[in-house]
């Protein structure tokens, strides 16, 4: 018998986490984490937390769709579910402008493959059912590129996602549902980085029968627990009459445990996998902030933080190519290009944690979620010009301030 080895504790330190996500859990939210009791998933207090959770996410989310709850796991967890409907088989239509609309395009291409096409390559098929419209990288899928791609293609099911982090780009959410409801295609959408950071109730968009987000971005920066999901009657009677090849994902039975029951709101609800207490005390609070604040609020001030972080690294020299609103990403100064990943590799070995792109061309992404404060703007702008500073740059970080001192005063003066 071989001896296991001895590590010692596991000791993470705090970081700056200013990337794409995930974010800078909230402390009140942790504090609710830490601070459940021990308790089975059975627990009355639990349960009830749980049904709690439904109603406030169908607020926060903007819908009446019955079946919204929280996946156990992260945003791929929450894609996963929602895609489930999707069988081997079906026409789908996918549109891709960066690294994870991508990823979502080979899931789906995965779902609808019949078992020839899997054996052809079960790791990446080209299912004849499934079109992928790619988009190039820095630009946004246009209501006019869905509407022409569904017209030609008339498939049953569209996706595509609402904000793509690979390149900070949002994609035509409005154009999309018009799209689906003109051609009768369901629509599913990727949310899992707009969801509690831009303004919009998903009942505005009927083309849309099925949502997705996660649990480590708008949504306060849950430590691992739940990623939101919300689901038209149109999507469940689809997947009642087609099953789906899926046990622990599966959109009606993970909704049994939510109290959501043959499309009914029930009192108590149903076993289907154990949960934890501690994360459903976290979404608990995470849901009655967010609530608190307002959505609208928060929009506001992702808007107004994201431009005092965009005009600073503007000032700096770098171009800003993204329109995201919790993430900026740009190229560095003409003298700098080809320096992208030493920059990043040299913030994140002293706890700054920014992101390059994951595909080609090579950017700087810089994200602010649940940073909206001046003292972490001003944190985040100070270590970025430091960083730009150590590889040959002069920028004047004193003047970098001033200018931040300038915009925030301008809130104030409001």
């Amino acid at each position: 018998m071989t001896n296991a080895p001895s590590f010692p504790q596991l000791v993470i330190p705090d970081t700056l986490a200013a990337g794409p996500g995930p974010g800078n859990t909230d402390a009140r939210v942790l504090a609710a984490f830490a601070g459940a009791g021990v308790a089975d998933h059975m627990q009355p207090d639990v349960l009830r937390g749980m049904i709690e959770c439904k109603h406030m996410l169908r607020s926060f989310m903007g819908t009446g769709n019955v079946h919204t709850f929280g996946v156990a796991g992260t945003g791929w967890s929450g894609l996963d579910c929602m895609m489930s409907a999707v069988m081997p088989g079906d026409t789908v239509v996918a549109f891709a402008n960066g690294t994870f609309s991508g990823i979502d395009a080979l899931t789906l291409r995965m779902k609808a493959a019949t078992r020839e096409e899997l054996a052809a390559d079960s790791l990446n098929p080209q299912p004849a059912s499934v079109t992928v419209i790619e988009v190039p990288h820095g630009q946004s899928v246009t209501g006019e590129i869905v509407e022409a791609a569904l017209a030609e293609h008339k498939p049953k099911w569209a996706f595509m996602a609402h904000w793509e982090t690979g390149s900070g780009w949002i994609n035509d959410i409005k154009g999309f549902s018009d799209a689906c409801v003109k051609h009768d295609a369901m629509g599913l959408v990727d949310a899992v980085s707009s969801l509690g950071v831009e303004d919009f109730s998903i009942d505005d968009f009927p083309g849309v029968v099925g949502w997705a987000s996660c649990p480590q971005k708008g949504l306060l920066c849950l430590p691992l627990t739940y990623a939101p999901v919300s689901f038209s009657d149109r999507y469940i009677e689809t997947l009642k009459a087609n099953g789906a090849y899926t046990y622990a994902n599966h959109p009606i039975m993970e909704a049994r445990h939510w109290g959501i029951v043959d499309g009914q709101d029930v009192e108590k609800g149903v076993y289907h996998r154990t949960h934890s207490a501690y994360a459903v005390s976290a979404f608990h609070e995470a849901l009655r902030i967010n609530l608190a604040d307002g959505l609208t609020q928060r929009a506001q001030d992702y808007v107004f933080h994201e431009k005092a972080l965009r005009d600073a690294v503007t000032t700096m020299g770098c171009e800003v190519t993204s329109n995201m609103t919790s993430l900026v990403v740009l190229n560095l100064p003409p003298a700098f290009a080809g320096r992208e990943m030493e920059l990043v590799q040299n913030c994140r070995a002293s706890g700054f944690g920014i992101w390059p792109t994951l595909s080609a061309p090579v950017q700087v992404r810089i994200g602010i979620l649940n940073l909206l404060t001046q003292a972490a703007i001003t944190e985040i702008v100070t270590k970025f010009a430091e960083a730009m500073n150590d590889l040959g740059a002069e920028v004047d970080i004193n003047a970098i301030t001033a200018q931040l001192e300038t915009h925030y005063h301008s809130r104030i003066a409001a």
